[in-house]
């Protein structure tokens, strides 16, 4: 079982410091916003560095990159900050937040399926699980937000937000971003709690996709659940850092 007390410990050692010093803040969000988009992009396949993504959103262009890699670190920095608008208003996960940010995410690269459910089968490349038909699209996704808006409630916040991100990703609503979508919903889950939000690293790219795997095949959430509760450890350390402090 994945031991969310020391993740509650942490969290109320990082309260205790609130409110954190404005210039700390900045330097920490700047620096995560520029990570998180970096890896949430190069585990779907963009091959921009994170420097590259750095000098791209500083707003400028790499030669021999496609424009789609542009948009995609543009738009992932657009959603990161409406999911952090979200998350202050402490809203309930609804169809409209969910569709808002996967447009958000393909804005400019797929204008017309943009928030759209998808209309067509889809199979995820190398996974075993195979996605919903088209057709109970919007009843799965009716179901997940109801589940969402009640039973969810009664799990910790941690692994609320990773049940969050798998069962999101189990339905494969849209026709592209859903893995985006799904990690800006699992950090909109877990701000909204008062913890911080967590980067995947690429590096656990396939870690990541064997435990989601075996989540929706299997029914067996514990490993991703362990996987999850183990960024959102690391996801303190640039805090203590900064502040100087050891956890």
């Amino acid at each position: 079982m994945a031991d969310y007390s020391k993740l509650d410990h942490l969290k109320q050692k990082l309260d205790s410091f609130r409110p954190l010093p404005p210039e700390i803040v900045s330097n920490l969000h700047e620096d995560l916003v520029l990570r998180w988009t970096y890896h949430s992009n190069a585990i779907e396949g963009n091959t921009l560095t994170l420097k590259e993504t750095k000098v791209v959103l500083e707003g400028i262009t790499i030669g021999g990159k496609t424009m789609r890699e542009h948009f995609e670190a543009i738009n992932h920095r657009e959603a990161i900050f409406f999911v952090e608008d979200l998350a202050k208003k402490s809203d309930s996960l609804s169809e409209w937040r969910i569709k808002s940010i996967n447009q958000l995410i393909l804005k400019n690269i797929d204008d017309k399926n943009a928030g759209v459910y998808r209309k067509t089968n889809v199979i995820i490349s190398g996974a075993d699980h195979v996605p919903p038909d088209a057709l109970h699209v919007e009843s799965g996704m009716q179901r997940f937000i109801d589940w969402c808006q009640a039973d969810g409630k009664s799990l910790h916040p941690v692994e609320l937000a990773a049940r969050v991100h798998a069962d999101f990703v189990k339905i494969h609503p849209f026709v592209d971003g859903n893995g985006g979508t799904s990690r800006l919903l699992m950090n909109l889950e877990l701000m909204k709690s008062g913890f911080p939000p967590v980067i995947l690293p690429v590096e656990k790219r396939l870690e990541y996709y064997e435990t989601l795997d075996t989540a929706h095949t299997k029914n067996d959430y514990e490993p991703f659940f362990m996987l999850v509760a183990n960024i959102v450890e690391a996801g303190f350390k640039p805090y203590w850092h900064a502040l100087g402090v050891t956890p």
